[in-house]
Parts: C-alpha cells; sequence; structure tokens
C-alpha cells in the first residue's frame, strides 16, 4: 500500500483539532525569490500567483473559515512602476482564471483596502466577481488591495467622527463593537492567526486592529515555495498553542471543563 505523503498526513492531522476560523497571511518573499534565482522581480510574484491557488485550495478543504490575503499594500504603489503594473496584470490574470474555481467551490471572494485606487481593468473583474459570489456559503477568501492596517483604523475614525459631528452617535457610546463596525473587516470572524513568510519577523501594516489577540505564525520559507505542506505546519503549530486572551491557564481549563459539563 502507499503511504500517504507528509502534506496528506498533516492535513488529516489538522482536521481533527479546532481550527483557526480566520487566517490572515502576509505574502513575502516573490522579489528575493526570483533574485536569487536571476529572473526578474515579476516571475516571483508569478510564482508567488501558485502558492495563491495552492494554499486557497488546502484552507478550504480543510475547513478555514475565512481567509485573507495581503496582496497589495498601501506602501507598494511607491515601487518601481513596471513592477506595479505587472503586479496589476497579475492580479487581473488571477480573477480571471480562478473565476470559475471560485464559484464552483463556493467560495466567497472578498475585498478590504482602498479598493477604489486600482485600475479599472482590476477593478472590473474584481467587482464581477465579488458580486457573482456573494451569496456563496463557503470560505470567504478576502485580498487586502491598496490596504494598510493604519488607513483602515483612520478612515474608521473618520467615519465615527461624522457619526458623532451629526449626532448619530454620543461619545459615551463609542466601543469596540462601534469601531470594528467601521473596519474594512466588519462581517469577517475575528482573526485568529496571521502567517508571514520569508523569515521577516514583522508585521508591515496588516490587520493592526484584528490581530490583537492573534496567534502568530513566521515561517522561512519565501512565497513562492510555500504551498500546502508549509500551510498545514503553520496550522498545527497554532492547534498547539493555548490561547488565553489575557487569562490564566487555570482559567482557562476551569471554563473548558465548565463547557463540557454544559
Amino acid at each position: 500500500m502507499e503511504r500517504p505523503s507528509v502534506a496528506s498526513a498533516l492535513e488529516h492531522q489538522v482536521k481533527t483539532r479546532p481550527l483557526p476560523r480566520h487566517v490572515g497571511i502576509i505574502m513575502d518573499g516573490n522579489g528575493r525569490w526570483a533574485e536569487v534565482r536571476g529572473l526578474p522581480r515579476l516571475e516571483g510574484h508569478r510564482e508567488g500567483s501558485a502558492s495563491v491557488r495552492e494554499v486557497t485550495r488546502t484552507a478550504r478543504r480543510v475547513g478555514i473559515s475565512a481567509l485573507t490575503l495581503y496582496a497589495f499594500s498601501s506602501q507598494n504603489w511607491a515601487r518601481p512602476a513596471e513592477e506595479v503594473a505587472g503586479l496589476m496584470d497579475l492580479l487581473r490574470e488571477f480573477l480571471e482564471s480562478e473565476y470559475s474555481e471560485i464559484l464552483d467551490n463556493g467560495i466567497r471572494l472578498n475585498a478590504i483596502g482602498e479598493v477604489d485606487k486600482m485600475p479599472r481593468y482590476v477593478r472590473e473583474p474584481l467587482e464581477r466577481l465579488r458580486r457573482d459570489s456573494a451569496h456563496n456559503q463557503g470560505m470567504v477568501l478576502t485580498l487586502a488591495l491598496s490596504y494598510g492596517g493604519r488607513e483602515e483604523i483612520l478612515h474608521a475614525m473618520q467615519r465615527v467622527a461624522r457619526a458623532v459631528a451629526s449626532g448619530e452617535l454620543s461619545p459615551d457610546r463609542l466601543g469596540e463593537k462601534e469601531l470594528e463596525s467601521h473596519l474594512w473587516t466588519n462581517g469577517l470572524p475575528p482573526l485568529d492567526l496571521v502567517v508571514r513568510t520569508s523569515g521577516e519577523f514583522r508585521v508591515s501594516n496588516f490587520l493592526l486592529w484584528q490581530m490583537a489577540y492573534a496567534e502568530l505564525c513566521f515561517a522561512d520559507v519565501l512565497w513562492p515555495d510555500f504551498r500546502s505542506e508549509a500551510f498545514l505546519r503553520c496550522l498545527a503549530q497554532y492547534q498547539q498553542r493555548e490561547r488565553r486572551f489575557g487569562l490564566t491557564s487555570a482559567q482557562i481549563q476551569r471554563e473548558d471543563t465548565q463547557r463540557a459539563k454544559a
């Protein structure tokens, strides 16, 4: 009998344990992947698209509710114009080539960020796929486009300020839930796990509010090489951690015992 692959064994393992509901990924290392191979940086981004496909398929298969990918940051606009144009072309190709698979697998496509800054030839297939997948009940795949965590919080505070100025909201009634309702991620599950590839140890302005209690996993793998097995290892690492949310281990154990008896 043929032995199962490492990835298959890992997938079976993570399916038997509690999964994060919402995973965010900082996809880093495309440029370095290309440079060490003597290739143009855009080839690294192209190979990175294959990782997006494989990780998305794996996340859907194991039962992740929401996957958010940091596809293009607010600061990425400052990159060389040729690279930005190439990234926009790759994004359009991805949206067009994955249209059928996203719909056929019940995935709902979402986008956060200053999406109106994207060129029309990207916005049109993006809006088409968002519209056509809006009623899908499977995993939510969110693309963070022209996105920044500080920009998101600033945008939310501007909306809150307008609500206060108009009398719709009293400053005394402003709490976390009211602020979160103005974030671009409103409606998504709480963020449980953030993965960053390429061996860098920073969060790069990604989901700053949302990751307050998220687990962090830093993978020493460049994004184009981050495939199913690497992703599953991050999920397995998450499953080995105790999430306390400011409580003690003893308190968590008591709560678990009480839930089991209920």
